[in-house]
């Protein structure tokens, strides 16, 4: 059997001081781009620079603040041994170390109780906030989270969403994974959507959104008929509500109701989702 390769021509470049979403479907390449970035797995061909050095370079990782999808601990420890381990493998030691760890629980909202319970019995709303809180012990330049949102409640990741916008004003940038397409559209200043290995779109949802058409929902006071309606305009069922296919069309039809005497009661200015971008973009893949 020929193997599968697991990315092809992927190409992406993160700025400094950006909050970047990787977004796509399960199986599309997202953990294991993750994991070259950060030497976890190798490549076979192409060219990777994280902070300018290859992920093959352990110097590479000096700066990387780093939390997969599903960490394994030592569920034994708790969770505050844990960030004592992980914070003394960074360098730190003595007070600076009970510093930075209380400084990464109270980012997280995770300065509770249950810090000093054995891991073993955390939900996975807790494993990601500890996760999430011993990935900034070091303070690192870069911060790769690997769906740093799932298995969190809605408390949860408002948390983690402030905590990413927290850490990206203090100068960190963040790349992250996440099926959450709400939160990528709230917090990232760039996204890449990747299906099937590939890179598809890549750019600011603005960007992406806008490119895949606006269109413009309209509402008068007098009904239009079907044979007067301007050139791009449809109805949408109701005779007083239309549906503009862009701008030109909204013009067209704002003109027709100057001309007539028509009063336009509400516009609403409508664009694709990521998700309704990241649907099609499947079915484009699958068919």
């Amino acid at each position: 059997m020929k193997p599968k390769l697991a990315l092809k021509d992927v190409s992406f470049s993160v700025e400094p001081g950006q909050v970047y979403g990787f977004i796509g479907p399960n199986g599309a390449g997202k953990s294991t781009t993750i994991k070259v970035l950060t030497g976890l797995l190798n490549f076979d061909s192409g060219k990777v620079l994280v902070n300018g050095i290859s992920p093959r370079d352990v110097k590479s990782r000096r700066y990387i603040g780093y939390s997969p999808e599903q960490p394994y601990f030592y569920d034994y420890l708790t969770g505050r041994e844990l960030l004592r381990f992980y914070g003394k493998l960074v360098g730190l030691d003595g007070a600076e170390l009970d510093k930075r760890i209380t400084w990464a629980l109270e980012l997280l909202h995770a300065n509770k109780d249950w810090i000093d319970r054995r891991l073993r019995s955390y939900s996975k709303g807790m494993m990601q906030r500890v996760g999430i809180a011993q990935a900034i012990l070091g303070k690192p330049k870069l911060l790769i989270l690997d769906e740093p949102m799932s298995g969190l409640d809605p408390m949860g990741r408002r948390d983690v969403r402030e905590a990413i916008q927290q850490l990206n004003r203090d100068g960190v940038t963040i790349f992250y994974s996440s099926h959450l397409l709400s939160d990528v559209e709230s917090i990232s200043h760039k996204v890449a959507m990747i299906v099937d290995g590939k890179i598809v779109r890549e750019g600011t949802v603005d960007e992406i959104t806008e490119s895949c058409g606006v269109e413009y929902h309209v509402r008068t006071r007098k009904a239009i008929l079907g044979e007067d309606l301007p050139q791009g305009v449809s109805l949408t069922g109701h005779p007083e509500e239309f549906v503009c296919e862009d701008d030109a069309a909204r013009d067209r039809l704002l003109g027709y109701c100057l001309a007539n005497g028509i009063a336009v009661e509400k516009m609403d200015h409508k664009r694709p989702s990521l998700e309704d971008i990241l649907t099609e973009e499947i079915a484009r893949a699958d068919a």
